[in-house]
């Protein structure tokens, strides 16, 4: 059995099926395994998140019910209980996000590679998958010159289009496409968004935190933090809302975001709070000492271009909700996760291409997104599970029979 793709998906669809007895090469066309999966652990990797199933479907956005499935073949909890088995227990933050108690992805990937050297899982890396020979058989480009390899059958995890330096770079899709797969195309997710700052708010404040903000969009509101970047906004609260934003600037070229400076503060007690003698103090100093403001958010106060009134009711709904005129997202190459990919009407229940029998797709490969916070990863590991599955159902089936 063939597993491309050595990230999330393809090494947790390797490891059931090694678990299965089946023999397992897993061939990545980057010199290690699991490159993007170290840099989401950089700052902590945040494995899930324990959001009641409820809510934590709602991530998925019109995907919900395509997901609902993987998840309940793999939920939350069983990624925990996959974690303590690999000696790596977790915890749960405040924010409800799910973490390894390393913070970090090397000593978890470090003990599952060796798990799945010790189920006799092959590793084949700088084999870059090219498509299937005449007669079926995988292709690959290795630094040794093309190879050809023969399976029973085949598991596809490739990743989607962002961070293409980490392996993820996409070139698969012109692959499937020529063998008539019909694809959605990729476009960024869980993105920067792009503002014309003024220079002054550039040269002054580019890289500086914004910490326990909220951004509201088209009824939905996501709190979080971010940072201010010389192009416009990079950050959780900012990622949440990258599908919205997205179709807003397909649809009208544009995207209108109200920013919450003080999310922990309703418009009635901001204004009781601005309300407060004032004495000889500049606006600035009084936005500071009585509305607990930092530089940065004075200063985008004054960057939104709104009037900013001295009367403490409208400047409480001012720094309630800040106007910002969004032109753009991070183009793929900084953006942590893409939509787009295999469509799902391509593949059956078992995440197997219908118009290519024997070969199953899993991970970021498939239309679907969710925001950070632990739904990218959970959705991931699962798809990886989902599939080897249904492989091993088909293989039983078909008596191993390779695809043509």
């Amino acid at each position: 059995m063939a597993v491309i793709g050595g990230g999330p998906a393809g090494l947790m669809a390797a490891e059931r099926l090694a678990s299965a007895g089946l023999a397992v090469t897993v061939y990545d066309r980057m010199p290690s395994l699991g490159r993007k999966l170290l840099m989401a652990g950089r700052g902590g990797l945040n494995l899930t998140h324990s959001e009641p199933l409820p809510g934590f479907l709602e991530r998925y956005g019109p995907a919900r019910d395509r997901v609902a499935p993987l998840l309940a073949r793999f939920s939350p909890d069983d990624l925990r209980g996959w974690c303590d088995g690999l000696g790596q227990p977790t915890f749960t933050g405040s924010s409800g996000r799910v973490f390894p108690a390393a913070m970090k992805a090397s000593p978890l990937l470090r003990a599952w590679l060796a798990r799945l050297a010790a189920t006799g899982v092959r590793i084949a890396t700088r084999h870059r998958w090219t498509g299937w020979d005449a007669d079926g058989a995988l292709a690959f480009a290795t630094p040794d010159g093309p190879v050809l390899q023969r399976h029973a059958a085949t598991l596809l995890a490739l990743g989607g289009a962002s961070w293409p330096r980490l392996g993820s770079d996409g070139g698969w899709a012109e692959t499937l496409s020529a063998g008539g797969i019909a694809l959605a195309p990729f476009r960024p997710a869980n993105a920067g968004i792009l503002i014309a700052w003024s220079a002054h708010l550039r040269e002054r404040f580019a890289g500086t935190p914004l910490k326990r903000i909220a951004l509201a969009m088209d009824g939905a509101s996501r709190r979080g933090e971010a940072v201010l970047t010389a192009a416009g906004l990079e950050g959780g609260a900012v990622y949440a809302l990258s599908a919205p934003v997205r179709a807003a600037l397909d649809r009208d070229g544009e995207a209108r975001l109200a920013l919450d400076l003080r999310p922990d503060r309703n418009v009635a007690a901001l204004t009781a709070d601005l309300a407060r003698p004032r004495g000889k103090a500049s606006l600035a100093n009084h936005l500071r000492k009585a509305g607990r403001l930092p530089p940065v958010a004075i200063a985008l106060l004054r960057e939104s271009g709104a009037p900013i009134a001295a009367e403490p009711d409208a400047l409480a709904r001012l720094i309630k909700a800040v106007p910002l005129l969004v032109t753009g997202l991070a183009g793929l190459d900084r953006a942590i996760s893409t939509a787009g990919g295999v469509r799902w009407d391509e593949l059956d229940d078992a995440l197997m291409l219908r118009k290519r029998p024997g070969t199953f797709v899993a991970g970021e490969m498939i239309d679907w997104e969710a925001p950070t916070g632990g739904y990218l990863l959970q959705a991931s590991f699962a798809s990886g599970v989902a599939a080897a599955e249904g492989a091993l159902a088909w293989l039983a089936q078909s008596g191993g029979r390779p695809s043509a």
